[in-house]
């Protein structure tokens, strides 16, 4: 566990203090500030902030000190700035998202970053998958996040920043230059390359707003539900059942293997709710290919993660050991690639 600077927080509560104060109007206090685990890309800070009488539970996003200019040439998340404008064309479309509230401004000192209310519930899988306090919720979440899903596509594109387009052919090229950077074989994810490569789905004539990480470890549930949908920053327009064939993705069910709609239902269950919640028709064969797709894009990034830290750019044990993942999914590719052939 990284142990964070005193200094580093008492900095942020400084700024977030001013910049609440800005927002909300008169003096602000800050309570309760944390640096939440994981997101290694992106930050986040839990905190309240106490203005004109009243307590505002909210949630910082940033970029981290540390992402330099070759880090963001290099990666497809979108930036902060743009990331608040989709949350908050999402969240007035009705989406289970949390409301963004202000920017920071440049003279903050944080970077780029942005404050948005802070949601209930949890993200964490194991608990969702088997706690007793989430019995009554597990038969609702497939179908909640079908549902969901469906408001999430018809955002009206008006109302959004400009987004990278990606077509199937775009994310198999960029998968292919993210092995070609290896420099090391790879039998099974370069068959699945070419397998996908040969069945890539046309170019819809109209994209929507494609979340880019839907899965379970994204969004928060409670003991009703799914309560919000979390880390937007992989957002682009395309193909609206990417986002359903990457839910389906083995890694994602957690154990649960049986149920592969995020590891709360069928497949069918998810997509029945998606349509009658105004998605459009879902073709199995083009969700299938998204699946596999989805399956050899988080090999890849195992690979990659492990990569990091055997090359020694970025010691850690969590990149270290998620290389162990993509043996996994190449295992789950062959399973998959056997049943469609």
């Amino acid at each position: 566990m990284t142990v964070h600077k005193p200094i580093e927080a008492e900095s942020v509560a400084a700024v977030l203090a001013a910049a609440a104060g800005r927002h909300f109007g008169g003096i602000a206090v800050i309570e309760g500030l944390s640096r939440e685990s994981g997101g290694a890309s992106r930050q986040t800070w839990r905190f309240d902030a106490v203005a004109a009488g009243r307590r505002h539970e909210l949630i910082l996003r940033r970029d981290p000190p540390s992402l330099g200019k070759t880090d963001r040439e290099r990666s497809v998340a979108i930036d902060r700035a743009t990331e608040f404008r989709v949350l908050a064309a999402a969240h007035k479309a009705g989406v289970q998202a949390p409301e963004p509230l202000f920017e920071l401004a440049a003279g903050d000192g944080l970077g780029e970053a942005f404050v948005m209310r802070r949601a209930s519930g949890t993200a964490i899988a194991r608990k969702l998958l088997r706690d007793a306090a989430y019995d009554s919720a597990r038969g609702k979440i497939a179908g909640q996040l079908g549902e969901i899903l469906a408001r999430l596509h018809a955002t009206d594109p008006v109302t959004l920043p400009p987004l990278v387009r990606r077509e199937a052919a775009d994310h198999i090229a960029s998968l292919r230059r993210s092995l070609d950077d290896l420099g090391q074989a790879q039998p099974v994810f370069e068959l699945a390359l070419s397998w996908l490569d040969r069945r890539k789905p046309p170019p819809l004539d109209r994209p929507v707003l494609v979340h880019g990480d839907y899965r379970t470890g994204n969004y928060l549930a409670d003991e009703t539900g799914v309560t919000a949908i979390l880390d937007w920053e992989l957002a682009h327009l395309g193909d609206p059942i990417e986002d359903l064939g990457w839910l389906c993705v083995k890694s994602w069910r957690f154990g649960a293997i049986d149920r592969p709609a995020g590891g709360f239902g069928s497949r069918e269950e998810l997509w029945a709710a998606y349509q009658r919640a105004g998605g459009r028709p879902v073709d199995p064969q083009r969700a299938h290919w998204w699946e596999v797709f989805g399956t050899v894009h988080w090999g890849i990034i195992c690979l990659n993660q492990a990569w990091k830290h055997l090359s020694g750019s970025i010691r850690s044990m969590e990149h270290a050991s998620i290389g162990r993942r993509a043996v996994e999914t190449q295992v789950d590719l062959l399973q998959l690639l056997k049943n469609a052939a």
